[in-house]
């Protein structure tokens, strides 16, 4: 008897186009911290401030452009994991992937307990035990179960998220402009005349442009990577950059004492539309926070299967569901986790670990494409103009940053190496999955 026909392995399904993928970075820039940030920054820098976001948003172009490079010449999953083992070899590449993953696991965990507070201006005991038990597994399961179910479904919520996050910002700006035309504007100190509280207002601000990069971790579930993981990345860049621009242009106009507002976009709408105004903007943080982590819950498992395809994590993590044709085990395992962080966890130290953890794979990034120029000359759909320019300027952006970390909790980031180092002693010697390049 002739033996049936085995079925065929499942793969990925590409399912992301160029519109979902400009999505998916912008959810994953604007979570939680456009919402308190510009009085943060207000405080640094006073009536100049706007021009420091606007700045800021120029220094990330350098590192978007780089990233823009790199990516178009990959079609696998795995983002900037992916780049940097194949530019530096297995043990960079692994630093790089533990520590993306652990920053976006913590920071994801910390931005369910910011949606639960957040949820506490209309729901008064969300923050008891028990009801934030069951908010946190509702947030966090609806979204694990959309992906779960298929990067189309995730893309989905990813698209409509983020719609409903820009509205209410759209809002509060053209409402904020149309009062300044009419009212004087509130003449704030001109505060920030020192070049240290530039530096920290940029450092700040240089994270919260931050995130992109997660949202090229599913390229191999994009219909055109190549192609529209750039696209998506510099149309990203230009919609938050306008939007924070203008949101601080607004806050810093409006507000008498914008440095010392606690919710600087709830207190504009408070003054320009009244009641229904903070309702707008308290109903836009809890979407912008749910957005971020429907982008992130997409996103974030890519990684981890990233890491078992090319055999530097356990085989089941690149486990993919023979109906849906997702990577459910990463899935599963990383909204667990997350689940479980935000629950039990305490997330102040993060902050640490996600400045330093950002800015060393950013760097490394940038140091890449003159290495991914070498190695693979004609790979890159995007190709920068300035030859070893771009590159050596977002190095040392970089470097210039790291100089306004506080290493005072480096104990974390040794931890995160240490790791790191002992998973590459454990898999160095395995045969991992070729490259997809082109």
């Amino acid at each position: 008897m002739q033996e049936p026909p085995r079925a065929a392995t499942p793969t990925l399904v590409r399912a992301i186009g160029r519109w979902s993928m400009v999505a998916l970075a912008v959810n994953s820039i604007i979570g939680s911290g456009i919402f308190g940030l510009p009085s943060v920054v207000a405080a640094l820098l006073g009536r100049y401030s706007p021009e420091a976001v606007l700045m800021a948003g120029l220094a990330m172009g350098v590192i978007i452009a780089c990233y823009g490079e790199v990516a178009s010449q990959f079609t696998a999953t795995g983002g900037q994991y992916l780049y940097i083992r194949h530019a530096f070899g297995r043990f960079v590449g692994l630093q790089v992937g533990w520590m993306n993953l652990l920053a976006r696991l913590t920071g994801c965990a910390a931005a369910v307990n910011l949606l639960v507070i957040s949820l506490g201006e209309f729901w008064a005991h969300s923050s008891a035990p028990l009801p934030r038990l069951v908010v946190d597994s509702l947030f966090v399961g609806t979204l694990a179960a959309a992906n779960y179910r298929g990067v189309a479904a995730g893309s989905l919520v990813s698209n409509v998220s983020v719609i409903a996050k820009l509205v209410p910002l759209a809002v509060v700006c053209a409402v904020g402009l149309v009062y300044l035309a009419a009212h004087p504007g509130s003449a704030p100190a001109a505060a920030g005349t020192e070049a240290d509280d530039w530096l920290k207002a940029i450092l700040i601000l240089f994270f919260s442009y931050g995130g992109y990069e997660a949202a090229l971790n599913p390229a191999g579930e994009a219909k055109n990577p190549r192609r529209d993981a750039p696209f998506a990345l510099f149309v990203a860049l230009g919609v938050v950059t306008v939007f924070y621009t203008a949101l601080q242009f607004v806050v810093v106009g409006v507000l008498p004492e914008a440095g010392r507002s606690v919710r600087p976009l709830a207190d504009v709408a408070q003054l320009t539309m009244g009641r229904t105004g903070a309702v707008l903007i308290s109903l836009g943080a809890l979407v912008s926070v749910y957005g971020y982590l429907s982008a992130h819950l997409l996103n974030n498992p890519r990684a981890m299967f990233a890491l078992a395809e090319r055999g530097d994590f356990p085989p089941c993590f690149a486990a993919i569901h023979a109906r849906f044709r997702t990577p459910y085990v990463s899935i599963v395992t990383f909204a667990v986790l997350v689940w479980g962080f935000a629950l039990f966890g305490n997330f102040a130290w993060n902050v640490t670990l996600s400045a330093v953890a950002r800015l060393f794979y950013y760097g490394a990034v940038c140091a890449a494409v003159p290495a991914l120029r070498r190695k693979q000359p004609a790979a890159a759909q995007l190709r920068l103009p300035g030859g070893p320019l771009l590159p050596a300027l977002g190095v040392l952006i970089c470097a210039a940053l790291l100089s306004r970390v506080d290493f005072s909790k480096s104990l974390i980031l040794l931890g995160t190496i240490a790791v790191a180092t002992s998973n590459w002693l454990l898999v160095r010697r395995r045969v991992a999955l070729p490259l997809q390049v082109q």
